[in-house]
C-alpha cells in the first residue's frame, strides 16, 4: 500500500525496518510533508503526496504537515530558471490559512500535526546559521539540475537560495521525522533532511518521492499559471468538465495517484481498460464523478454527471444558465464588440483570452459559432453566449 505509485524510496530497506519497529514499539511513524504556501489554492497535482499521507494515516501513522511560512519567504528554487520573488509575511500566512482549510478534505485532522517552520528557523542565531551552512559545499549545491542550468546560462543565483534546501533539511531535524514525502523535483531537498539528521546525531529519515502529475494538456506539470489544472475548490460542474478533458493516456495515472480508489478497485479498472471491457469514455466519467464526490459529495457528483450528459452528450443548453445584466445605454445602435461582450459577461478573463477562444472556434452566440473577433454583434434580451464546453451566460437587457 505504501509503495503504490511511489517512484523512489531511499533507502528501500529502511522503510520496511521503520515499519517493523513501529509495530513492535506500538509507536506511529512521523511522516512529514513540507508545503510552501506560494499560492492560495491546492489543485489535483498537489494532492498526489497528500493522498500518500492519508494512506500512512489509514495505517495508524502520524502526519507532520509543515507549513513553510519561513522558507516560503524565499521560495523553493526547485525547477526554477530564475530567482523567485519573495512573498510578504502577510501573503504567506493568508495562503497558509487556505491550505489548512483545503488539506483536511483529504487528511484526518486527528492524525495530523501542523507546524510552522518559523518556530525554529526564526530563532537560529547567525553563528548557528553559519554552522548549518558548513554542512554543505557549493559544488554539491551546483549538482542540482536547476542551479547547474542557471549557472551555465549565466543566470543569477542568490546566495539565499542555497539556504532553502538546508532549511528544509533542518525542518526534519527539528521534527525528528521518520519519513519525508515529496515530488520527484524535491529529491535533493528531501535527501538533505537525511544528511542533516545524521550530522545532528538523529535517526535518518526515509525519503519517498512521488511522480509529478501532468496537467490537462498532457505534457507539462499541472499548474494554475499554465491553466492546465483541476482545483479541489472548483465548482462541481467545472471540476467534472475538466476531468472529462484528461487525456486518455493519463487516466490511469490520475486514478492511481489522485483518487481514493482502493488498490483492488484500481487493479480491476486497469484490467477492464486493458481487456477492452470498459470504454475509455466510461472510465473518464468515473474519474470525473470520483473527483466531484471526493471534494463536494455524492449528490453534487450525481448532479454534475447528469448535467454533463444533458449538455455535452445530447448537445442541449443547460437549464441553469446564469443571467448577466447589460445596459442598453452601453450598446452602440444595439450592438457591442464581441470581445467586450465576452469579458463583460465574465466568460473570459481578458480581451486576449477572448480573441484566442474565438480564433479556436470555441465561442458561440445562440449556438452559432463566431467566426472572427473584430465584429460587433447584436445584443438582445435572452442572448446566450458560450465559451468552450462549460461556460455559459444569458444576457438580461436593461433599459
Amino acid at each position: 500500500m505504501l509503495r503504490r505509485g511511489v517512484v523512489d524510496v531511499v533507502p528501500e530497506a529502511a522503510l520496511a525496518e521503520k515499519v517493523r519497529e513501529s509495530i513492535k514499539e506500538k509507536r506511529p511513524l512521523n511522516v512529514k510533508l513540507g508545503i510552501d504556501p506560494s499560492a492560495p489554492d491546492i489543485h489535483i497535482g498537489h494532492t498526489v503526496v497528500i493522498h500518500k499521507l492519508r494512506q500512512f494515516q489509514q495505517l495508524g501513522h502520524k502526519v507532520q504537515l509543515l507549513i513553510g511560512d519561513f522558507t516560503g519567504r524565499i521560495g523553493d528554487p526547485s525547477g526554477r530558471s530564475e530567482t523567485r520573488k519573495p512573498l510578504s509575511e502577510e501573503q504567506v500566512l493568508a495562503n497558509a490559512r487556505t491550505y489548512q482549510e483545503q488539506v483536511f478534505k483529504i487528511l484526518d485532522p486527528k492524525l495530523t500535526e501542523i507546524h510552522f517552520n518559523s518556530e525554529w528557523l526564526a530563532k537560529l542565531s547567525f553563528s548557528e546559521v553559519l554552522s548549518l551552512a558548513s554542512q554543505m559545499t557549493v559544488a554539491r549545491m551546483l549538482e542540482r539540475d536547476d542551479f547547474e542550468k542557471r549557472y551555465k546560462a549565466n543566470h543569477p543565483i542568490g546566495v539565499h537560495e542555497f539556504f532553502y534546501p538546508l532549511m528544509q533539511g533542518y525542518d526534519s531535524v527539528a521534527l525528528e521525522s521518520d519519513v519525508e514525502l515529496g515530488g520527484t523535483d524535491q529529491t535533493f531537498n528531501v535527501l538533505m533532511g537525511r544528511q542533516l539528521q545524521r550530522e545532528f546525531g538523529k535517526k535518518e529519515q526515509v525519503a519517498m518521492t512521488l511522480p509529478l502529475l501532468e496537467g490537462l494538456d498532457g505534457e507539462k506539470k499541472m499548474s494554475k499559471s499554465l491553466g492546465n489544472y483541476i482545483g479541489i475548490d472548483d465548482e462541481p460542474g467545472d471540476m467534472y468538465g475538466k476531468a472529462m478533458s484528461v487525456p486518455d493516456a493519463l487516466m490511469l495515472k490520475y486514478f492511481e495517484l489522485a483518487t481514493d480508489l482502493s488498490l483492488e478497485q484500481f487493479e480491476t479498472l486497469k484490467q477492464q481498460l486493458t481487456e477492452g471491457t470498459m470504454h475509455p469514455r466510461d472510465a473518464k466519467m468515473l474519474l470525473a464523478h470520483t473527483f466531484v464526490r471526493m471534494y463536494h459529495g455524492e449528490e453534487a457528483a450525481a448532479e454534475a454527471e447528469e448535467r454533463f450528459k444533458t449538455v455535452f452528450q445530447q448537445q442541449a443548453l443547460p437549464e441553469d444558465i446564469a443571467e448577466v445584466s447589460v445596459r442598453a445605454v452601453d450598446l452602440d445602435d444595439g450592438k457591442m464588440w464581441i470581445v467586450k461582450l465576452l469579458t463583460h459577461l465574465g466568460l473570459v478573463a481578458s480581451n486576449g483570452e477572448a480573441r484566442r477562444m474565438i480564433q479556436q472556434g470555441a465561442v458561440k452566440l445562440n449556438e452559432q459559432k463566431m467566426p472572427a473577433a473584430d465584429v460587433d454583434v447584436a445584443v438582445t434580451d435572452g442572448l446566450v453566449a458560450q465559451v468552450g464546453k462549460r461556460k455559459f451566460a444569458r444576457v438580461k437587457l436593461e433599459k
